[in-house]
């Protein structure tokens, strides 16, 4: 089969094509026809070391073995199955649950061998992939593309907003809110669970699509201004924050939020590092939320609430497996509303 594989740390050059042998399914696994893959901010951080270079860039304290075939969001069609695993998911068109893990039901995304596909485990940038049956879910659309589009980025987001509780009628301030995860954090706090959201983006030209999405409010984080625009929008401070950039807007986070208000970050690509006065914290009576991923039944209501619509794919473009180097790098332009893909050729 043809496959892109990961060969070491470093630029989207340490991406090769590749062909090597079909997997075979283990008892308990299926052999899975890759039809889509979408590319995440995971898997570039993954090769270029972000997650620290040797013994700890990856999921687990090891590191990443490479070569490594990357991807997780991935979409096909069941083609083999183990010996263990009923024949009647043969054939089936089927979305992956992108870890394992031995956590308990409710912390599978906390536990200690939570291993990623495309990182532990060989991904989607290939034609085949092998995975546990069990962790295999039907499509929640009928196009792979489509469906393809939520695995890491909607489960990341929904776990996000069950985190800080959202309720009807509430203020949520999304940040990074055109990119994967944020553009879902817009959709799931406020199609699904009925929040007000105040949408910071980039370029104002998304303002249109934003509120198609939900956002009551769209706002550029360019404007020198914008806490003060946030607290006019909203007549107030906010009740949550959802995060994805880190430290270029925390300190606005911070300042709009209410008192006993909560801030979730899943992500920092606007900065890893930011000076923090404790005091602000607990005087206001801050709650802040890590997040990474979420757990299995999260999962399932997130396909639930796609395939009733709730939920929509935002797809920016898609490219052909063999140009995975190109898609990557097209990836990590700024600006772009929506999900990156690759395409298995049939």
């Amino acid at each position: 089969m043809k496959a892109v594989q990961v060969t070491g740390y470093g630029d989207a050059d340490k991406l090769k094509v590749v062909d090597i042998p079909i997997p075979e399914p283990k008892e308990n696994e299926v052999l899975v026809k890759v039809k889509a893959c979408a590319i995440n901010n995971t898997e570039i951080w993954m090769r270029e070391g972000a997650y620290g270079t040797g013994a700890k860039s990856g999921w687990r304290p090891e590191g990443v073995q490479f070569p490594r075939i990357p991807g997780s969001d991935i979409t096909g069609e069941i083609v083999k199955v183990g010996s263990q695993v009923d024949e009647s998911m043969s054939g089936k068109d089927v979305v992956l649950f992108p870890f394992t893990s031995s956590g308990e039901e409710g912390s599978e995304h906390i536990s200690e061998d939570m291993s990623f596909i495309g990182s532990e485990y060989d991904g989607g940038y290939a034609e085949y992939v092998v995975w546990p049956a069990e962790l295999c879910y039907d499509m929640p659309l009928a196009s792979y593309l489509e469906s393809a589009a939520f695995s890491v980025s909607g489960l990341t987001a929904w776990h996000m907003v069950k985190q800080i509780q959202v309720q009807p009628g509430e203020t949520i301030m999304v940040t990074g809110a055109n990119g994967g995860v944020g553009s879902l954090n817009v959709q799931i706090a406020s199609k699904v669970f009925g929040a007000n959201v105040i949408a910071i983006v980039g370029d104002l030209n998304d303002e249109k699509i934003m509120k198609e999405l939900g956002a009551t409010y769209v706002l550029s984080y360019k404007s020198e201004n914008l806490a003060e625009e946030i607290l006019e929008a909203n007549e107030g401070p906010v009740d949550s924050v959802l995060d994805v950039v880190g430290d270029a807007l925390f300190p606005t986070s911070i300042q709009v939020l209410k008192k006993g208000g909560k801030f979730c970050i899943s992500g920092s690509a606007g900065g890893q590092k930011t000076n923090l006065d404790f005091r602000t914290v607990y005087l206001k009576h801050i709650t802040m939320y890590g997040s990474v991923l979420g757990t299995r039944s999260e999962f399932k209501d997130m396909l639930q609430a796609i395939a009733e619509g709730k939920i929509k794919p935002v797809i920016d473009k898609s490219f052909p497996l063999d140009k995975a180097k190109e898609a990557q790098v097209y990836f990590k332009k700024k600006g772009k509303l929506g999900k990156i893909l690759l395409l298995s050729e049939e």
